[in-house]
Order: structure tokens, then C-alpha cells, then sequence
């Protein structure tokens, strides 16, 4: 800040810079939504390696083509998820928790499921103070490892209420509650409960033998999450919309809600709508039908595509992939069974995004698809022709590399359409930097609009650009040729001064893959030395 001299000597004053550093986000962060055998109901949660899936959602289930979807992602080189589970009248298991020196209690599993039909809870009251209201909790899942909560008390002006203590720490069970936080007090039933050791031998008269208590209300999963669920209302943030309270995603993946079903249309459709608003991509899978016979599947395809109705502009967000893929399946004796890929796409693409960066097309030799045993259809030269020109991604089976992503185009990829965004790299790079552009210039808001600042804007999204210049991510031999950024009294006019409008214009130059690879062979026979 400037300094104010008032006696003789020497003054130190730091000017700043202008520099604030753009940070690239991250590019390959997948939202997977629907079903799971447990956790939370409807809100985006993270995991980072499919052992956090397994220990938040249950880990594969028969039932949930999701959890084959997000081990996918992590066997091909996944790294980041958010999971959003969707239930169709699932119930929570309860158990009515008897308490010596209060009310009884009811304790709910954290969330709905058959899972919580193995929850059972010790009650004991060997306590520090031989006190009614005060006791011990052991809840205990199965064989997992116990949570145990020591002094607690059924007295809400207790430091250790139970309800403030199992809200805090455990991921087992909660006390119900309700709207106005007023524990629910069960209704007088017969308990499902046994006594299991004998008390003390000099224990004070009113410490009660310690109480096994197992799930008197059963949990279930309920059934297959409908279209409409997983459409979800943008007012109450549900299904798709329950994506809202994230911060950022990069790729949406939602598998059918049943083996061997597809995701509707209109799911799609609201999903694609979804992801334009939030600069993200949506990774389709193709219906089941168009693999079913493998005469038939690439005629099938050419003529089901313009059936999911994902079209427009939108479509320039969204990558189509066929055919579907056959896995082992661990729950059903290693059996093989069909499978959709787009957890393994999401996975290609975060691998490649590691290894070369958002501008590379997931693509090609390098783009393997681990963890398969083959293809729902192995498709020709010929049939992958007739798709690729339609803006189908082909998965391939070639001889020595095995199973690889054969596509890298959107689904306004089509050749008739000739959008500038037909291919997947150009468009998530665009993406990519229309996030991280909006997120680094936040600190313009407000700042007075004129040529210092224009400088600043410059100093800063050219340093962005730059970097990302050197690794490679655009076209041209120089700065110049590979991007431009520019803010000045061309870009923001008085008029738009006036208005509180700063106009910044940043162009790049992308580079586009090499989809077809030409090779001109001449025979040289009797050429004349000169």
C-alpha cells in the first residue's frame, strides 16, 4: 500500500504484481447415477477408489448395473467419482432401542436398504457413573468392525445425548427424529431382543441386564428407480438435479436401472440438457437391442440413433459408444453377462487425460478397455464405416492390441452436419477451459473497467494459455498461430462501460485427431539417373 513519508529515511513499498495464477479444473471428475445397495439417498458423495464405493454403497449388487459401472471406471484408470444413488420405495430397517432412565428410543440405519436387516445393537450399562439415564451402545453390522459409543444418555441436556452423538459419529444407525427434532418414541410392542450375559455380581439394583437388540422393521430395496427418478425436479434438487449440490463434475454416466434394460430416452435427454449447463459430457450408452444379433447390429444402429433424439446444438456434449461389453460376473459363479461401457469410457478418458491431457482423443491403440471378455458384437471394417460417419463411437476387437475404444466423435459428429465440435477432444477441451476461465476471473467482478484492468486480464488468461500451448493442447507452431486472447477498446466499447460489461475474447486453435490415416504408395521402376 503506499506509504506515507514523515520523517527522513529510507520507505519500503510492495506494488503488486497483477498476476493471479488460472488454474486448470480437473477434466475427467464422472458423476455415476443410479442404484446402489446403500448410502445416501439423492446426494452426490465422493469416492476416490471403488474400495470408497464398497464401503459407502455396498460394492457390487446384483441388482445396481451402477456399482459394475463405477468398478469399470476404477479398473480403467478412473480416479475421482461422485455417486448419486436413486431409490424406488426402499425402507429402512429400525429397531426400538429400551432405555432404562427415559423413553424408549427408535434407531433408524443411516439409509434405506435390506443391508440394515444385519444391524443389531448391545445395550449395557456398565458405565463411569452407575447413573438410569446413562448407558453403553455397541452397534455392530454382520462380522464388520463394531461402533461402540460409551456414556450416553437419553437426557437432551446431556453433553452426551445419544441422538448428538450417533449424528456425529455414527455411520450405522441415527435416532428417528422428528421435523422438529423431537426423538420419535416407538409404539409398545413386543421386541425382538435377548439377553445375552448375566449382570455383575454386586451390581446397583436398578442396572438391568445388558440387551441384544436386533431390527424389529425390516429394511428393503424396494424396486427398479423409474425414469421419472432419476429425471428428478430442479426445485427440490432430486435425481439428475441432485447434482447441483456439487461443485463440478466433467462426465455424467447413468446405466439402466435393471441387467440387460436401457436408459430412457427422456433421461438422456434431460441428462444432455443438464450437462450443457454444466459444461460437462454425457457418455450414452447404445441400447441393448442394437448388439442382439450380430447380422443385424451395425443396420441397427445406423437406424436406432436418430431414435434417442439427441440432437442440436446440445449434442455437441454428448459421445454415444457401441456395442456393449461381456464381463464375468463375480455374484452370479463368474458367469459372463452384457454389460454397458460407459464406466469404461469414463475410465479411458480419465486414463488418457492423466497420461496425455483433455486435447488427446480417447482413442486408439492406447485406449484398451480392461477388465472385458469380449464384445456384445465384433464389428468389420466395413460396419464400422457405416457408423463412424453417424457420429457412433465403435469399441473394437483387432488381433494382437485386443479390445480398444475405435471413435472419438460427438454426437453432433455426424459428417452431413459438419459442426465445428464433432470431436470429443475439441469439445472437452473447450469445456475444460470455458470452466476454468469462468472460475479464474472472478476476481474482474467489480474492478474498475479500464485499460489497467484489460492489462491485468491479458497478463493473466495469456499466462493460462501459454502454459497450456507448451504441453501441446493446440494447433501451431507458435503463440500467435495457437491461441489469442484479447481485451481492449475494440472487445468492450463505452457503451458497454457503460453497462458494467467487460468483453474478453480468447480463441484457440484445437487440435483435431487423425481419424483417417492415408498412406500413397508409388512404384519407382526404371528411373533415369540424370
Amino acid at each position: 500500500m503506499p506509504v506515507t513519508p514523515t520523517f527522513p529515511g529510507v520507505y519500503i513499498e510492495e506494488v503488486p504484481s497483477g498476476v493471479r495464477t488460472i488454474t486448470g479444473v480437473a477434466t475427467s471428475i464422472t458423476a455415476f447415477i443410479g442404484r446402489a445397495a446403500r448410502g445416501p439417498v439423492e446426494e452426490p458423495i465422493t469416492v476416490t477408489s471403488f474400495a470408497d464405493y464398497e464401503r459407502s454403497f455396498g460394492g457390487l449388487d446384483v441388482d445396481s448395473m451402477m456399482s459394475y459401472a463405477v468398478r469399470d471406471f476404477y479398473q480403467n484408470g478412473g480416479s475421482q467419482a461422485l455417486i448419486v444413488r436413486i431409490v424406488n420405495g426402499a425402507e429402512s430397517a429400525s429397531l426400538r432401542l429400551p432405555t432404562s432412565g427415559g423413553p424408549d428410543l427408535v434407531l433408524v440405519a443411516s439409509s434405506p436398504g435390506t443391508w440394515g436387516n444385519a444391524l443389531s445393537v448391545l445395550v449395557d450399562y456398565n458405565t463411569a457413573e452407575p447413573l438410569p439415564d446413562v448407558f453403553n451402545l455397541t452397534i455392530s453390522e454382520g462380522g464388520g468392525a463394531p461402533e461402540k459409543f460409551f456414556n450416553v444418555s437419553t437426557s437432551t441436556t446431556s453433553p452426551r445425548y445419544v441422538a448428538r452423538v450417533l449424528k456425529q459419529g455414527s455411520g450405522l444407525v441415527a435416532v428417528e427424529e422428528d421435523s422438529a427434532g423431537t426423538p420419535i418414541v416407538p409404539a409398545q410392542r413386543p421386541l425382538e431382543t435377548f439377553d445375552i450375559a448375566s449382570p455383575p455380581s454386586s451390581p446397583p439394583k436398578f442396572v438391568p441386564d445388558p440387551i441384544l437388540v436386533l431390527p424389529a422393521d425390516r429394511g428393503s430395496d424396494g424396486s427398479a428407480p423409474t425414469a421419472t427418478q432419476y429425471e428428478g425436479d430442479a426445485d427440490s434438487k432430486t435425481g439428475i438435479f441432485s447434482l447441483d449440490k456439487a461443485d463440478l463434475f466433467n462426465l455424467l454416466c447413468i446405466p439402466p436401472a435393471t441387467r440387460g434394460g436401457d436408459t430412457e430416452p427422456s433421461t438422456y435427454q434431460q441428462a444432455l440438457a443438464y450437462c450443457v449447463k454444466r459444461r460437462a459430457m454425457l457418455i450414452v450408452d447404445s441400447p441393448a437391442a442394437w448388439g442382439a444379433r450380430a447380422d443385424t447390429a451395425a443396420a441397427q444402429a445406423r437406424d436406432g440413433v436418430s431414435g434417442l433424439n439427441l440432437s442440436g446444438t446440445d449434442a455437441r456434449n454428448a459421445a454415444l459408444y457401441f456395442p456393449r461389453i461381456l464381463e464375468v460376473d463375480p455374484l452370479r459363479d463368474r458367469q459372463l453377462d452384457t454389460f454397458v461401457p460407459s464406466g469404461i469410457i469414463a475410465g479411458v478418458m480419465a486414463r488418457t487425460d492423466t497420461q496425455r491431457g483433455v486435447w488427446k482423443a480417447p482413442a486408439g491403440l492406447d485406449a484398451s478397455l480392461n477388465g472385458i471378455q469380449s464384445l456384445q458384437v465384433n464389428l468389420s471394417d466395413p460396419e464400422n464405416g457405416i457408423l463412424n460417419p453417424l457420429g457412433i463411437n465403435c469399441l473394437r476387437s483387432f488381433p494382437v492390441t485386443g479390445k480398444v475404444v475405435w471413435g472419438a466423435r460427438t454426437l453432433r459428429g455426424a459428417d452431413q452436419l459438419g459442426d465445428e465440435y464433432k470431436y470429443v477432444p475439441v469439445r472437452r477441451l473447450a469445456l475444460f477451459l470455458e470452466e476454468s476461465l469462468y472460475r479464474g476471473t472472478q476476481w474482474v467482478v467489480f474492478e474498475p473497467n479500464d485499460e489497467p484492468l484489460w492489462a491485468q486480464i491479458r497478463l493473466n488468461i495469456g499466462a493460462f494459455m501459454q502454459n497450456l500451448f507448451r504441453q501441446g493442447a493446440f494447433q501451431g507452431a507458435t503463440p500467435r498461430e495457437a491461441y489469442l486472447v484479447k481485451v481492449d477498446k475494440e472487445t468492450t466499447t463505452q457503451n458497454d462501460i457503460n453497462l458494467g460489461i467487460v468483453n474478453i475474447l480468447v480463441g484457440f486453435a484445437p487440435l483435431k485427431p487423425a481419424e483417417f490415416v492415408i498412406i500413397r504408395i508409388q512404384q519407382l521402376a526404371g528411373q533415369i539417373q540424370v
